[in-house]
């Protein structure tokens, strides 16, 4: 069954202790599993002696796995690779699905252990090798970036839901109730009492300096704030602690803003100082792409780690969680298919949002990317939306791996000149 050049070392991790075991090329275990303590460096070197002892006992290279467990092998991975190791990082689901073969249920992180070194052997398993120190530190924040955003977005749905309980008309009036002008009025003049004593002149002074208008567009929108207050009063509920919770949400609101600036301004100082790395070049290659932005790029890049690991465009549609769930069995044929989502959640999010801004137009009604536009429109045709956007999706990621396979800036084509000028080296040839 096994015939490697290799002995597998299989370790299933935990957050405190994990159990390792070794096992020959031909799949006899070696080293029978034992405990790894985390915190006690005697641990850890007697781990790093087993290893050691194996591949001098049959004068071969080890190549160890750990099944990834969101956070806790990162520290294990680092310090195995730092001894010198070759290690890599295989997929929970498929360390399950290999467990499941056997018809006994026995589930314990020995027998774990045993199975992830056994694993290992088979050679045609996906594995990923643990990004660069740059590519975790950019990760990182980017990944914290978006969980302070989704914490702002739901500070916000709290602040619209008390406004349409004490001021609900205010929300007609402003589409973005934590812009500069909303929140100052809310700030200054946070009920509708205090926007109808308000003075005219000066709130209307104050709503063209925050709105950057002029005082006639400020002026119809203080008109329109009065109408809502009076409005408010004979409709809906005015309870003071209702206001003062709206103004803790603006400084929550506020803080949040303060850190995601932060943030970026931390991306861009790496991004910077770090020019010089490939990784950087890449982020800069997506960015010339129609939809991506500079932190949706940076964001992507840093998902998917090393480029170098992807053949084609499939398996990274398949590592982005973005390909469908094959339902079949015997004549029967499963008709409705959803995305697999077994990828990065993040990165699907990025591509989303890259999906999304490549078929908005512009101002004088062209597209962001308008063959991409062209496409969407004749899939909504035949398809629900959100079908012809997972369309889109699996295009975007066909020109992000283009572009990173190229390394080269991408240009917008037509699909037919696309294809005219990857046939002309073949004619050439011919």
């Amino acid at each position: 069954m096994y015939n490697k050049n290799y002995i597998s070392v299989g370790i299933d991790v935990g957050s405190a202790f994990s159990f390792m075991t070794i096992v020959a090329p031909d799949g006899s275990v070696i080293q029978k599993p034992f405990k790894i303590t985390h915190n006690k460096p005697d641990s850890l070197e007697k781990a790093v002696s087993a290893i050691k002892k194996a591949e001098e006992l049959h004068s071969l290279e080890s190549r160890t796995f750990l099944e990834s467990t969101g956070i806790y092998h990162f520290p294990l991975f680092c310090y195995l690779v730092d001894c010198g190791f070759h290690v890599s990082i295989i997929n929970p689901i498929i360390t399950h699905s290999a467990n499941n073969t056997s018809i006994r249920k026995v589930k314990n992180d020995k027998v774990d252990s045993i199975g992830i070194a056994k694993l290992g052997l088979s050679g045609d398993i996906p594995v990923s090798q643990f990004p660069a120190k740059l590519v975790l530190e950019i990760r990182s924040l980017t990944r914290k970036y978006y969980d302070l955003t989704d914490e702002r977005s739901a500070h916000i749905n709290k602040l619209k839901g008390d406004l349409h309980t004490v001021f609900p008309q205010y929300l007609d009036i402003f589409c973005d109730v934590t812009g500069k002008t909303s929140t100052m009025i809310l700030r200054q003049y946070g009920t509708p009492d205090k926007i109808l004593r308000g003075h005219k002149k000066t709130m209307i002074e104050k709503i063209s300096k925050a709105s950057r208008k002029g005082l006639s567009k400020a002026a119809e929108r203080y008109e329109k704030l009065c109408a809502a207050a009076t409005a408010a009063k004979t409709f809906g509920c005015q309870i003071d602690s209702i206001y003062f919770n709206i103004s803790l949400t603006l400084d929550l609101i506020e803080k949040l803003d303060s850190a995601l600036d932060s943030i970026l301004q931390r991306i861009h100082q790496l991004v910077t100082f770090n020019k010089s790395e490939k990784f950087i070049q890449q982020i800069k290659w997506l960015d010339t792409i129609k939809g991506v932005g500079f932190l949706t790029a940076v964001t992507i890049m840093c998902e998917i780690g090393d480029f170098s690991a992807f053949r084609n465009p499939k398996q990274l549609f398949a590592y982005f969680g973005l390909d469908p769930e094959v339902n079949q069995s015997g004549k029967f044929v499963g008709t409705e298919m959803h995305m697999t989502k077994r990828g990065s959640r993040i990165a699907r999010r990025a591509v989303f949002a890259v999906a999304l801004a490549s078929i908005r137009t512009k101002r004088n009604g062209e597209g962001i990317n308008p063959y991409l536009r062209e496409y969407y429109e004749k899939k909504s045709g035949q398809k629900p939306k959100m079908v012809a956007l997972g369309a889109v999706m699996h295009k975007v990621c066909n020109i992000i791996f283009a572009v990173l396979r190229d390394e080269k800036e991408f240009e917008l084509r037509s699909p037919e000149e696309h294809c005219r000028q990857y046939q002309r080296p073949a004619l050439q040839a011919a």
